[in-house]
């Protein structure tokens, strides 16, 4: 299961959350407050999508959502965690990619795609690496989409990888949401192919 070992970890992460606090992860310092995404303030007090619309780097990411029916879910309660990539993520598909996945014929591909970014719990960032920890080296995460990716880490550098070896890279971690939270990250998951 994707967070089975987590009642178990959690004095783990504790310890592991404060090493982290005085870390950066790939140049975003974990901080108690808020990160700044796309040149806008992020508030804990808002769910994703009210955040997200506030990013000027996730105007691409939040028309897809848009376009596949997922604003209502993502304002839902929760706990969510979301991989969410940047538009500079989206622009290093392959040419047309986008456009087609937001043709209203292909809205169950695109649900597909947005939910692998998805995963029905909250996960920061020193859950995912005590979660790494306990699992030597890596640990599989299950999205609501049902790709599985594989997180690890080196260093300060969280690195996310999909099941068709698209590595992602956190650029930003814990951007807290009143309904989970959100890593930055510099790709776009798929399913497997």
């Amino acid at each position: 299961m994707i967070f089975q070992e987590m009642n178990t970890m959690q004095t783990r992460a504790i310890a592991l959350s404060a090493l982290l606090a005085t870390s950066a992860l790939t140049g975003a310092a974990l901080a108690q407050d808020n990160p700044m995404v796309g040149g806008a303030p992020m508030s804990p007090d808002m769910n994703i999508v009210e955040n997200a619309v506030n990013s000027a780097d996730h105007t691409t990411l939040v028309a897809a959502v848009e376009a596949a029916g997922l604003v209502e879910t993502l304002q839902g309660d929760g706990p969510f965690t979301v991989f969410a990539p940047t538009n500079d993520a989206f622009a290093a598909l392959p040419e047309g990619t986008v456009d087609t996945l937001l043709m209203p014929e292909n809205l169950e591909m695109l649900q597909q795609v947005l939910t692998c970014h998805v995963v029905g719990v909250e996960a920061t960032a020193a859950d995912l690496v005590g979660m790494i920890d306990a699992d030597g080296g890596s640990h599989t995460i299950e999205t609501l989409g049902g790709c599985m990716l594989e997180a690890t880490y080196d260093g300060d550098t969280v690195t996310i990888t999909d099941e068709n070896g698209t590595a992602a890279t956190v650029t930003i971690a814990d951007v807290m949401q009143s309904n989970g939270v959100i890593h930055v990250t510099d790709a776009v998951f798929t399913p497997a192919m």
